[in-house]
């Protein structure tokens, strides 16, 4: 049976996570199973459409401590990458789901329930209207004040907790147009083999198409600072997909966050996690893996240094800077090589592109650690030392 306590007429929690994406359900869960009373609030009613690709690398699969095959759409051991340039794609073949592919919706709520299981409430149609600091922390919100030890931001890139709680915006962010497209049956069976990127099917970006149960997930991104239309982009990347009917479609515009905060992570007991900190990866710009990461950090951090919040602090920035923020700044140096060095990407893809995509490959599915001679070598073999200098 779930509790919940009260505080002078308020209801009051150790940990308040705002958000319900898999940032903020690892952080529940991870909060609740190291025994601290722990809710969630969520601005909808669960389960709830989210925009996103659902491309979960193995990497981050294979981080979750919980089954996940009953919300799996579909899995692909092999993964392929477009280049114009190039007559055949690069790919990458693995004994194992080197992408996973999920609707949010179900996935999200399965971690919640998950969540669940430990003990963490669910507080639905609760929208943060405030964030007040005295000797503990008072949010308002839509359905009433609560009261809090810490809060743990996890309602992504739009979210407001970061603005409510003191921080500027600092992120550097894309644009991104995703469809949810049903297609006739020739083109469905014949894409749904592969899960593929087309680098430049959109200017300094790339398009994606992520095959789901019964119907594709097809969508444009850019890291383009001018404005760019991708609505026109979209239609021209369905031409080279070769789809000829669209039976139905849902469009989603959204931004992707593709550079970390540069003022900090963790403002008066509040804890940044997932794309609210800017943690999506700059070259792919996926945000799943990073999300469950850093929210599990962040949720095992404040149980482990319940009564010390300095040294809960300290624990997860240690944390961050052990693996996640390297990567990011690795991975930020491949992306302006990708997107704004065209002419030199294109050389070195068509010298050494199937290697380099087996590295990366590693690298995103968990299995090369990306030590600073690892990346020194990679660095120096891309010719990328201008941008480290």
């Amino acid at each position: 049976m779930i509790k919940t306590w009260l505080y002078f007429g308020m209801k009051s929690f150790d940990v308040v996570v705002v958000g319900s994406g898999p940032a903020g359900g690892m952080a529940a869960y991870e909060a609740a199973k190291g025994g601290l009373r722990v809710a969630i609030l969520e601005k909808e009613t669960l389960p709830r459409y989210k925009t996103c690709g659902g491309g979960l690398v193995f990497r981050g699969r294979d981080m979750l401590p919980f089954d996940i095959s009953h919300v799996i759409e579909k899995e692909f051991n092999d993964l392929y990458i477009y280049f114009d340039h190039l007559k055949e794609p690069l790919f990458a073949k693995r004994p194992y789901p080197v992408v996973t592919m999920v609707m949010r919706d179900s996935f999200d709520q399965l971690i919640i329930q998950e969540a669940g299981k430990f003990g963490a409430e669910l507080l639905e149609n609760h929208q943060l209207k405030a964030v007040n600091f005295d000797t503990e922390i008072r949010l308002e919100t839509s359905q009433g004040a609560i009261s809090c030890k810490y809060v743990i931001a996890a309602d992504g890139v739009l979210g407001p907790t970061a603005k409510l709680a003191g921080w500027q915006e600092t992120r550097k962010t894309i644009p991104a147009l995703e469809y949810e497209v049903e297609v006739d049956q020739e083109a469905f069976e014949r894409l749904s083999a592969e899960a593929r990127f087309d680098i430049d099917a959109i200017p300094k970006g790339y398009g994606w198409c992520f095959p789901k149960k019964n119907h594709l997930s097809i969508g444009v991104g850019t890291f383009e600072k001018r404005k760019v239309n991708l609505r026109e982009h979209y239609y021209q990347y369905l031409k080279t997909l070769g789809i000829k009917e669209v039976k139905s479609e849902q469009a989603h515009g959204f931004q992707v966050p593709v550079s970390p905060r540069t003022d900090g992570f963790v403002k008066h007991n509040v804890f940044l996690t997932g794309d609210s900190a800017g943690f999506a990866d700059p070259l792919t710009a996926e945000g799943i893996t990073n999300a469950l990461y850093s929210g599990s950090l962040a949720g095992k951090a404040i149980a482990e240094n319940f009564q010390n919040p300095a040294q809960a602090e300290k624990a997860y920035l240690d944390a961050l800077h052990v693996r996640l923020l390297p990567e990011l700044k690795f991975t930020g140096y491949l992306a302006h090589l990708f997107y704004h060095q065209k002419r030199i990407r294109n050389y070195l893809m068509k010298q050494n592109g199937q290697r380099y995509c087996e590295k990366i490959t590693d690298v995103y599915t968990g299995h090369l650690e990306l030590s600073k001679e690892v990346k020194d070598r990679i660095i120096k073999n891309l010719g990328l030392g201008f941008l480290v200098k």
